[in-house]
Parts: structure tokens; sequence; C-alpha cells
């Protein structure tokens, strides 16, 4: 039997960035979710992007909150921070300021993040760090068992709003297209595994943070809340460009109902997102010209492990007990 034998750490991570990653290497642990739930629609993408990039599972990290969402690190095979409720991004934020060179992931709720989070969903987009964040929205709480969201439409009965939610629900794509130095927002639904996985390749790529709202079914709480956008393909509005998503001739002939939009047009975005009878699916706004904060804040600062392991060794020595002759 060979063995082969490497010098260094260094020449091992080499090599294992130049070997071919099958689907499977990404997979950990079975999927607790409820038969039929959109976070298994979201996970194989997730998969399949790792894999078709393939991504360096060591340097890869996903981070969640508190949610049925934010099981997701358990059932991707890299690094995964399980955090606190509504804490996913400034967690992110920080593994990203300390190791710029980490691809991040952040897989938050429509309650982590647009309730108890919101603050911190603000200033994530206003920093526009290097990441790419997958807001789940099904329109309720489900871990936690049938509490009404900031998203849930008026009217709903749940748990906390039995006689019907009387607010109108919060717009996460108004409300990130309103945020100074928003870089990337889109839209996608889980029923479209297809367009999902374009627009997953399409936010990782870009520079900055990448704010992509699915659209993502609750069979358990709300079995029937997408379902007239799902008999009606007419009701969902692909959005296409050069610069955002390309249809194949068989959506196409699905879903009929299309618009060429300029992501850059910042005003048509808003009024994409303002819509009520329909439902966009693709590339909103992007704008590869804002600088990321980590750039901005150290931009000559690569912080490598070796780097890691020098600075703790110094600061070690600060405190060591040398033996008295």
């Amino acid at each position: 039997m060979m063995v082969t034998t490497y010098s260094s750490v260094t020449e091992r991570l080499l090599q294992s960035t130049e070997e071919h990653h099958k689907i499977d290497d990404f997979k950990r642990h079975i999927p607790r979710w409820c038969t039929g739930c959109g976070n298994g629609g979201i996970l194989t993408a997730m998969q399949k992007l790792c894999r078709d990039e393939n991504l360096p599972r060591e340097n890869t990290v996903f981070v969640s909150g508190i949610g049925c969402s934010s099981r997701f690190p358990h059932y991707m095979n890299a690094y995964g921070f399980h955090g606190l409720h509504g804490r996913a991004l400034p967690v992110a934020e920080g593994i990203k300021m300390a190791r710029p060179d980490l691809h991040v992931f952040v897989n938050t709720g429509d309650g982590d993040c647009c309730s108890i989070g919101a603050a911190h969903w603000i200033h994530a987009i206003r920093y526009n760090m290097d990441m790419t964040v997958i807001l789940h929205d099904n329109n309720i709480y489900g871990l936690t068992k049938n509490q009404a969201s900031p998203t849930s439409p008026i009217g709903l009965s749940t748990n906390t709003t039995p006689r019907g939610s009387i607010l109108e629900p919060l717009n996460p794509l108004l409300v990130t297209l309103g945020i100074q130095n928003a870089s990337f927002v889109a839209q996608t639904v889980d029923w479209i595994p297809e367009l999902m996985y374009d627009i997953l390749s399409k936010a990782y790529h870009h520079k900055g943070l990448s704010f992509i709202r699915v659209l993502q079914r609750c069979p358990e709480f709300v079995p029937d809340m997408f379902q007239a956008w799902m008999d009606e393909p007419v009701t969902t509005r692909l959005l296409t460009h050069e610069n955002g998503l390309s249809v194949s001739p068989a959506l196409s002939r699905t879903y009929t109902n299309q618009e060429v939009h300029d992501p850059s047009n910042m005003d048509r975005a808003r009024e994409i997102a303002s819509l009520k009878d329909q439902v966009p699916v693709g590339i909103l706004y992007r704008n590869d010209e804002i600088p990321c904060y980590e750039d901005v804040r150290e931009p000559d600062r690569l912080q490598t492990s070796g780097g890691v392991r020098d600075v703790l060794e110094a600061e070690f020595d600060n405190f060591t007990i040398w033996p008295e002759n």
C-alpha cells in the first residue's frame, strides 16, 4: 500500500483544495425538518453550489441563529456556528473580520432576522461584508410552534393571533433596498429549484453582502401559504437580464410572465419589491462598486492560521512563568 506524506500543513491544505468534491462530501446528519419543508430544497441547492464551486470545507463556514432554518449548519459538512436568536449576522461579521479568506454563509429565518435580529440585519447590510445571507421566509414561527412572525399576512390565525394578524406584514426586500450600501438583493422560491440554485450561484460570486429572500413552504403550520402562486405560474414574475438570470426554455414555457429588469436600477427594483399580486423571482438590485467593510477597515490584512498562531503564542508569552535557575 502506498502512503502519501506531506511535508507541511500548508502543503496538505493546498492539496485538499485541488481535490474534486462530491455532493455527499457536504452532507452531514439526516435533516430533521418536516416532510415537505422548503428548507430541504435550500439545503440541496447549497450542497450543489459547494460541490460545483469545489469549496474547501476547512475554509467554509455556515452561521445561523435560532429557528427551523437555523439547523442548517448541522446538515452541512463544513464549519458551522449555531448562535443565539437573532445574532447570526454579528457572529458572521466577526468571523469574516478575523478571517476574510473564509467563505461565509448565513442562514436565518423571518423571525430570527426580521424581529429580534432586525437591528443586526440593518447594520449588516450597511457594512456590506463579503458573505451570502439567506433569509428562509415561511411567514410563521415554526420551531416554537405556530406564532405570527413579522412577515405573516393580515388575517393569519396563529397561536399568538387567534383572531387573525392585524398588522401589515414587513417586506424584507423593501427594507433591505432602503438601507445604505445594499449591494445585492434577490428573491427566489423553494418550488423552482433551478432558479434558486442560479440565484445562489450569482450571490456567491458577488463581492459584498448578498441578501437572498427565499419564500419557503411550511407544510406543518401554513401549508397553503404559497399554494395560489404555485397553482398559477402567471403570478410569478421572472426577472431576466444579462447581468441577472437567464431562464431555460423549459421554465419559460411554464413561467411566461417575464420582465427584462436591469438590476442596477434601484427605483425599478423598489417598485418590483412592492408588488402584492405577484411574486418576483430574480435579482432585484446589484451594485458591484460598493466597498466591503473588511477591506476598508483593514485592506492589507489577511489572517491565516499561521498568523493566528503567532499572535496567540506572543500573547501566551506575556503570561509565561519561567522556572528559576
